[in-house]
This record gives structure tokens, C-alpha cells and sequence, in this order.
């Protein structure tokens, strides 16, 4: 699936020179390196040109200094991990929002990687590059508590699969936990009504929202409009971003997004966008306050 070009130019832009044997100490270097500098965002689902789920044209977004969101990230960074010797399968799963029931509806691609342990006896870990608050580094795939950098996460039995499982975070910041099915899908053919619906549906959470997620080793950042938040082990800073070049500023050098498949004038437009919906909200919130 990978070409020799792509291969380099995706390991080009983790930043990682050599090409990695399928260790668990390089799963670990390539998840750290995927949630770092590719963040997970809804871009072009917000200025309604969404990109395809198709894994060869979610590689192409990777290697040409874009993004996207699970579907894209995950189905690029499998192949990448396959490409490269790791065994790795693919399930069904669902973020269940804060005030709402858990669920397993397909709205996000699960990976595992399985690899042989130091008994011989073969390992799975939870692997997830696209979900923007998802571990920082892989998880085995045995219950218990785990800490990466300030956050700590919960792995449990689902509730709602049978001989599933379920990841929470001890301190939720964008949703409460994922629920994921056991079974290995064999393609990503199921997903794609999903997708579907996320990338063009007026009932889509994402199609009138401008949003990025991007983890580092002690930080959890968000831009949501025009307001950063990061999350760390002093708690959450919060910073009002309006005026353009610092909108910009931030969305190149800590979300890694530089916009390059818009035009001047695009950014321009998006920009105007992103501040008349902030304003809309200020307001919102001050009639709410009187």
C-alpha cells in the first residue's frame, strides 16, 4: 500500500530518519511522534471540503503536510504500521460525549497492535493516533490504571461488548471514554457511512465546528475557534486568540497546521469565518450571564 517515497516521506514527517523495526520501543517512538506532530482537526470538514477515508488518499494528506481526523489518521497510521512489519487490526468503536450513554456505533477506528513478548508469547496494545486526547503512547490491552505524562487513563471491560473493552480518562477533558468491539474488521467498508455522515451531514458535530487536538509527552492543546486550551498537571490555561497572526502563529507552530491547501485569500475567509462565530459566541455568552 505504501510506496518507498511514501514511506520516507511519511517517516519525514514524524521526524523519525531510519526506518524502524517492528519493535515495541519504535510503536511507542512512532505513536509519540504521530500525536505530536500531526493533530487531529476538522479543517476541511469545517470549510466543506472534506477529504476521502480511503487509506491511499489519507497517506497522501500525511506526506503532503496535512491531517484529518480519526478515520484519516488511523486508517493512515495503520498502514504505515504494517507497512513497516507490525500486525495490526482494525475495530469498531464509540466516543461517548459528556451527558451521553456509551456506545459502539462505528464513529471511530480502533487499532491494536499485536507483537511478540519477551516470553514468546504474543502482546496487544491499544494504539491511537486520531482522537486528539488519546494516549500519549500505546496502551497493553490489560485492565488497569496507566499514567502517560499528567494524565491517567482506564482501560476496563466495556459495558456494552461483550469481551470488549473500555478507555476513560481519570480526568475527561473532550469526552468521557471509548467503548471498542473485540472482533478484527477486515476492511474499512463499514466505516464509510460514518465518515459519510461526519464529512457532509448538517447533523454532523463537526461541520460547523473549526477544531484541533494535539498531544505532547505533559500537554493536551485544543484550538477551538479562536480559543487555545492547553491541559496539563497545573490544570488548564485558557487564551483568547483575535488577531490573525497569532491565530495562525499557533495553529503552525503547536498544531502543526499550515494551512497549505488553502489559498491567501482562503485563510483570509477562514479566519473572518472563525471570528464571526467567536463573536456570535461571546455574545451568546454574555446574554446568558445577565
Amino acid at each position: 500500500m505504501l510506496t518507498i517515497s511514501d514511506r520516507r516521506a511519511y517517516l519525514d514527517r514524524l521526524g523519525i530518519t531510519e526506518v524502524p523495526a517492528p519493535t515495541l520501543a519504535n510503536l511507542i517512538l512512532l505513536q509519540q511522534a504521530h500525536v505530536e506532530r500531526i493533530p487531529w482537526q476538522t479543517v476541511d470538514i469545517y470549510t466543506g471540503r472534506p477529504a476521502s477515508m480511503d487509506v491511499r488518499e489519507s497517506i497522501q494528506l500525511i506526506v503532503g503536510q496535512r491531517s484529518g481526523y480519526c478515520f484519516q489518521l488511523n486508517g493512515a497510521f495503520s498502514t504505515l504500521l504494517t507497512d513497516l512489519g507490525y500486525e495490526v487490526m482494525w475495530h469498531k468503536a464509540g466516543v461517548q460525549p459528556m451527558g451521553q450513554e456509551p456506545r459502539i456505533n462505528g464513529f471511530h477506528l480502533g487499532l491494536t497492535v499485536r507483537l511478540a513478548g519477551e516470553s514468546g508469547e504474543s502482546e496487544t496494545y491499544l494504539v491511537d493516533a486520531g482522537l486528539g486526547d488519546m494516549p500519549y503512547e500505546p496502551i497493553p490491552l490489560k485492565f488497569g490504571s496507566y499514567e502517560r505524562g499528567p494524565f491517567t487513563y482506564v482501560l476496563q471491560p466495556s459495558g456494552i461488548a461483550e469481551h470488549g473493552w473500555r478507555l476513560e480518562h481519570e480526568r475527561p477533558v473532550a469526552y468521557v471514554g471509548v467503548d471498542f468491539a473485540p472482533a478484527a474488521e477486515p476492511s474499512l467498508e463499514g466505516f464509510w457511512p460514518r465518515h459519510q455522515f461526519y464529512s457532509t451531514s448538517s447533523e454532523s458535530p463537526w461541520i460547523d465546528t473549526f477544531l484541533l487536538r494535539q498531544r505532547g509527552a505533559h500537554v493536551l492543546n485544543e484550538l477551538r475557534g479562536c480559543v487555545w486550551k492547553q491541559w496539563d498537571s497545573s490544570g488548564m490555561k485558557t487564551r483568547e486568540l483575535v488577531v490573525q497572526s497569532d491565530w495562525l502563529d499557533v495553529l503552525a507552530t503547536v498544531f502543526h497546521e499550515r494551512l497549505v491547501a488553502y489559498s491567501q485569500l482562503e485563510r483570509e475567509e477562514l479566519w473572518r469565518r472563525v471570528m464571526r462565530q467567536h463573536e456570535e459566541w461571546k455574545r451568546e455568552v454574555s446574554r446568558r450571564g445577565r
